[in-house]
Parts: C-alpha cells; structure tokens; sequence
C-alpha cells in the first residue's frame, strides 16, 4: 500500500483524552522528506493548555486502567499487535517517507513494535510478589504495583519500535503514558497510536503529543502528576532529563548514546565476518544506537579485513527507501552530512585513510557509505559517536589492548566480538563494559531480554521482565 498525501496528513494529529486534534489555533513545524530535503507536510505542535489537559486525563485515566485486570489489558493489546500487523505496509511507508530506512527494514521495525506489544501483553500477566515466613498469626507480603502515569519520550531513528518499547511495558503494567514522539517521524508514531485507540485502549491511558522538546519536556516532568520518565536519545539530552526529573523525584530509565566497540580476533571465520558486519554498519545508515563503529581489527588479519570491508562498502546501494533495491537510504536530517564530513576532516588530518566513500551524495540528505582505516584513537570520531554511516578501523596486538581500547570512552551500550575461541568468548564477554554484548552476532535486541546500557549510555533496561520492571514499584506489606 502506498500513502497518499490525505493519508499522511490524516496521521499528522496530536492525542489528547481520546482526542485527535490538528492545527487549529496551534503553531506547525514542517515535516522533512530526506530524500529529498522538501516539506512533504506540517505538523501541529502541542500548546501549555494542551499538555495541561493531557496531564489532567493522566491523572483521571490511571486508577481505572490501573484497576484493570492483567488479562484485560493483555487482550486489548494483543488486539493493539493485531491492528499493528494489518496495517504494516502503511505504517512502514509513512517511516520510510519520513526517516528514509529501506522499506523492508521499515517493515521489519513496525512487525517488531506488534511482536512488543504481544510479548507485554502476557508479560503482564507474570507480575508477581512473595510472601515472607514470620510467626503464626503475621504475614510479611512484597507487592508490585504501577508506579503511575509516565511520560516517555522516543528518537526518530527508530520511532515506531522505540515508541513500543516504552508504551507496551507500561500498559501491561498499569501505568498510563504521555508519549512524546519525534517531530521528525510524526506520521508512522501517530498511525501507531492510532492502532492503540482503535483496539480500545482508553483515550486517557495512552496519549500522543509533538512541539518543542524543551518545553514538553519542562512541562511534563514539572508535574507531579508524572512519576516515571522514559527517555531514548543522546546523553546531553538524558542529563538535562535527569535534572527536571530530580525536583519531583521521578523514577526514570536512561536509553543514551553508545560508541559500539567490535573487536575482530584472528581466528574468527574472515570472509563470513566481513560480509555481517558490513551489512550491519550501514543499516538504517549506521543512524544506530548500537551501530558497529570502532573496528579494532589484530594485526595479523588487519590488511585483508581492510580490503575486504572497502570491497564490500563499495557495492552498498544506496537510494530512496521507497526502492525495493535499496540496501542504505539518506540520512534522517540535514544536520548529519556536515558533523560526518567534520569528522572526516578531523581523521584524515590526524592520519587516518579513506577507503570507501567520504562525500555527501545527489539531492536529498544522501551521503555515501564511508570506512577510514588507521584512525588514530585521538581522532573526533573515535571519541564522540559519529551516528551515520562511518566505519572507523585501527589494528591491536593483544586481547588485554583490545579490550581496554573498548572500554577506553565512557560509553558501554553495546559492544561486539568475533572469536571462535570459547575461552576468549568468555573473557571478552566478562572484560567488557557494556550493557549488551554480542558475539559473532549482532542479533542483541529481543522481545524477551533486556536492552540497556552502563556508564554514561544509561540505566534501567527496556524489553524483557527487566523492561517491565521499570515501570513497578515494590511495597512491603506487614501485618500482625
């Protein structure tokens, strides 16, 4: 299905107490193609009175889905996932119009959302608590309860998936949410809320608003009605977070930026290695909190893993999203090709090569698939996360130097390894200092398990029973 421009606008709405509501009387922000670099749309932008209502409708909205029971919150949102897989290829055109992903990635992140939304929906379920031994006549009991309405605030490189991974725990837990979606990628988020209303979640449980960030954000969390912060983004943003959310004490879960290590040993499997992590580097245009970047390759491999990355590079497609040969869309915004090719320039003068790409590309916010080789450790890029589609190559001696060159930036979200040595296995997975670790694989992110970083890429854990742990506080009860 392709959507039409009636289609897009329609989707381009705030949800506010059960509430569609568009631009009357509201300021409007454009909405970018990045494929083209032109206004495809407006969008209207939330008011302080429309935030005040939203925060009223929290505040009346949890008790009742609070005192849901876990089997009725999981059947409407195993009917939210239902509506989510019915209407797929619309949602993901809207992302690929908008964040300019390959289509079938953009398929794969909207399937990824319902599959959320399924797993907390018998998550839910599993919410559990123990009763404590004490003499005859006394109990001792350990409660989870909801901590309350939430205020949860998604990026645009993923804003479908992410916008799940908040709303689905919280609903299985009880909560109500005020989500703030990305302005970049209003379409998809809303025709995801629209999903949720329809399968009859209460127009009070789950909101949906857009503006200025600064502002919702100080608006929000300047409320006691919140008493819980979500957030995913960039660690600058997550510590002006954590500031407003200390006056209320709010409890909060940090998703912030990485600087994903791989460490590439000798004995791995060369050619078969080669062709995951160049795949995995430019998906989504390396736009990835995850994404593989700092490739510490051992000595001995280092010149043919060089060759065979440049090789591989060279043939990445690149084009519109929209084009089902397309393996590497644009970038999501025009602030990117200028910070890349900063980096660039800052490498190269250091020493570093260029070996595939380096240039920004044709119309629109393209820019081609890049790998430096020899970049030295004090270089911008190896440093701060380039988040674009750069590869940054530097060879080691030793597994001890390889894995204190991972744990060097004060980053640990994600780190990876390829090693068919299984002692090695489990050394690296124990040295580094990373909140996920992959090895021989990139597959890091599932329904099931946790996903969060250590150090300055956050706490708190998002998917798994961790991620619905998030969302509970723990009350002792005793009674004598």
């Amino acid at each position: 299905m392709t959507a039409t421009s009636a289609d897009y606008t329609a989707d381009l709405q705030l949800f506010i107490a059960g509430e569609w509501r568009g631009g009357e009387g509201r300021d409007a922000r454009p909405v970018v193609d990045p494929a083209t670099a032109g206004t495809i749309a407006e969008l209207p932008v939330a008011t302080a009175a429309d935030l005040d209502e939203a925060l009223a409708a929290a505040a009346r909205g949890w008790p009742a889905w609070r005192a849901k029971t876990p089997d009725e919150r999981g059947a409407l949102m195993h009917k939210v996932a239902g509506l989510i897989r019915e209407r797929v290829d619309h949602i993901a055109t809207l992302l690929t119009l908008e964040q300019g992903k390959p289509i079938a990635q953009a398929r794969g992140e909207v399937l990824s959302a319902a599959g959320l939304f399924d797993y907390f929906a018998e998550q839910g379920k599993r919410i559990e608590g123990r009763v404590v031994q004490r003499p005859a006549g006394e109990r001792a009991m350990v409660l989870k309860q909801p901590v309350g309405p939430v205020a949860a605030f998604s990026p645009w490189n993923f804003p479908v998936n992410l916008m799940a991974k908040k709303i689905a725990p919280a609903l299985a837990a009880g909560c109500v949410v005020i989500a703030k979606a990305p302005e970049e990628t209003p379409g998809c988020t809303g025709a995801l809320m629209r999903c949720i209303a329809d399968a009859g979640i209460p127009g009070d449980a789950a909101q949906l608003v857009y503006g200025n960030p600064d502002m919702i954000s100080r608006h929000l969390l300047g409320s006691p009605v919140i008493r819980k912060v979500s957030f995913t983004g960039s660690t600058a943003v997550g510590k002006h977070l954590m500031k407003l959310a200390a006056d209320h004490v709010q409890r909060i879960t940090m998703e912030l930026g990485g600087h994903a290590p791989v460490l590439i040993f000798d004995d791995c499997d060369l050619e078969a290695t080669l062709d995951r992590v160049v795949a995995q580097k430019f998906r989504n245009a390396g736009q990835v909190c995850v994404s593989p970047t700092r490739f510490y390759v051992q000595a001995g491999i280092y010149d043919a893993f060089v060759r065979g990355f440049a090789e591989r590079t060279k043939r990445v497609r690149v084009g519109h999203g929209l084009d089902p040969d397309t393996q590497m869309g644009p970038l999501a915004n025009a602030r990117r090709a200028p910070a890349l090719q900063a980096m660039i320039a800052d490498a190269t003068a250091r020493g570093a090569r260029v070996i595939a790409g380096g240039e920004a590309m044709g119309k629109g916010y393209f820019f081609q698939p890049t790998a430096l080789a020899d970049v030295p450790i004090e270089a911008e890029a190896m440093v701060n996360e380039p988040f674009g589609p750069m590869a940054l190559m530097r060879p080691f001696d030793t597994e001890e130097e390889a894995i204190e060159q991972a744990n060097r930036l004060p980053y640990g979200l994600a780190a990876f390894a390829f090693t068919e040595n299984g002692r090695r296995i489990n050394r690296v997975a124990d040295g580094i200092e990373s909140g996920m670790v992959g090895i021989n694989s990139f597959v890091i992110s599932a329904h099931d398990l946790p996903f969060g970083g250590v150090k300055q890429s956050g706490f708190g854990s998002e998917s798994g029973p961790e991620g619905l742990d998030g969302y509970l506080v723990t009350k002792a009860v005793h009674i004598c």
